[in-house]
């Protein structure tokens, strides 16, 4: 197997096997493989994490957010701002659910949503903002809520990719991402910081009555069995992966903790190199490297991901086109020009190798590699 890995699944597993074994296998012998008492706990436990009121869990990232916004229930063609600078899963719900994503340009060093550019979106169909907090830290919370409580408008926080960061307020004052807003989100995907062996996904929220009511959408629109309230989805966490992430929990911050150092070391390594942006740290939040996103010349991007690749070294870029011009979302009428920081990040950003299992002989070689391509 190649020694480089974007994420080392199989190595963290080993490193935790006998747990996750252990947890896996009491669900088999138990056979609650649906509803089982470890989806409660790991929603108690996130919950205490997280210091979230209510943690509901659910099938998938994208479930979470469409969920979220069902349960706000928004008036049809009600303008939702995103990002344009992301994945397609906010946008994406959004339209599914008969409401208009209006795309905003994002800042150029953080890469999560620009409020000053938010608020110039902000029409009289503006119902809700979705900021996504991106590549492990989060979007600038206080101008967001400051935003929104001015304009009433609802604020869904797209945390999959920074769960366990701490958004700073100007106060000193800590609270982590996904718990700021009226309801946030978050996905379990395996490559997450926190990932099961499947989909899963989960919503906080610190509003009781909001709570009870993404519950019965996640079942089916249930307040109790076979009585259906409102139109619900079947979008359930299974026992299985309830268990892993029960056991993977208790190793988070540990987790965080050596992404921030295999990203510390990238950045020691990579301070003096002209052609290359590190990761910016955003004042007001910590950073748990979902990503280790740099910044490089537009017209040598690709050529170094071709020359990683022939290396052996993986690399991705997150995103190659920006939401507003991909065929999908035309109805919408945007066109080349209209977000340029986010078009010029889709022409900048690499992703290089960023996990829990990364050694120091393994960062030094990826390192040394790019290095080595911007000094040729």
């Amino acid at each position: 197997m190649n020694q480089f890995q974007m994420v080392d699944l199989k190595g963290q597993y080993q490193r935790l096997k006998s747990a996750i074994d252990a947890a896996m296998q009491a669900v088999v012998d138990s056979t609650a493989f649906i509803n089982g008492p470890e989806v409660k706990t790991f929603s108690e436990n996130l919950g205490q994490y997280l210091q979230a009121a209510h943690v509901i869990p659910c099938g998938n990232g994208t479930d979470a957010l469409q969920i979220a916004l069902m349960a706000l229930d928004l008036p049809a063609g009600g303008e939702v701002l995103v990002p344009a600078f992301n994945y397609v899963a906010t946008a994406e719900v959004i339209a599914l659910l008969g409401l208009k994503p209006v795309f905003v340009d994002v800042l150029p060093d953080t890469m999560c949503l620009d409020p000053a550019k938010a608020r110039l979106a902000v029409t009289e169909k503006t119902v809700a903002i979705m900021p996504v907090h991106l590549f492990g830290q989060c979007a600038p919370m206080e101008e967001i809520m400051d935003l929104a409580l001015a304009q009433e408008l609802f604020v869904i926080e797209d945390n999959a990719q920074a769960i366990g960061a701490q958004y700073v307020d100007a106060e000193g004052g800590t609270t982590f991402a996904g718990t700021i807003g009226h309801v946030g989100t978050t996905s379990f995907f395996p490559s997450k910081n926190l990932g099961c062996m499947g989909d899963g996904g989960a919503i906080f929220t610190q509003e009781e009555e909001l709570a009870s009511i993404i519950r019965q959408i996640a079942n089916h629109g249930q307040q109790k069995k076979y009585h259906y309230s409102r139109i619900g989805v079947n979008s359930r966490l299974d026992t299985l992966q309830a268990a892993l992430l029960n056991v993977k929990l208790q190793h988070l911050d540990d987790f965080i903790l050596r992404r921030q150092k295999a990203a510390a070391f990238y950045d020691a390594h990579f301070a003096e190199v002209d052609q290359i942006k590190i990761p910016a740290l955003a004042p007001y939040s910590s950073h748990v490297f979902h990503q280790y996103t740099l910044q490089v010349p537009a017209d040598q991007r690709d050529a170094l991901k071709t020359y990683l690749q022939e290396k052996g070294i993986p690399s991705m870029v997150y995103y190659p086109v920006p939401l507003h011009l991909h065929e999908a979302y035309a109805y919408l009428g945007y066109k080349t020009g209209d977000f340029p920081v986010s078009e010029s990040l889709c022409e900048r950003v690499i992703s290089l190798p960023m996990h829990t299992e990364l050694t120091e002989e393994q960062q030094t070689l990826i390192a040394e590699a790019v290095i080595r391509f911007f000094k040729a």
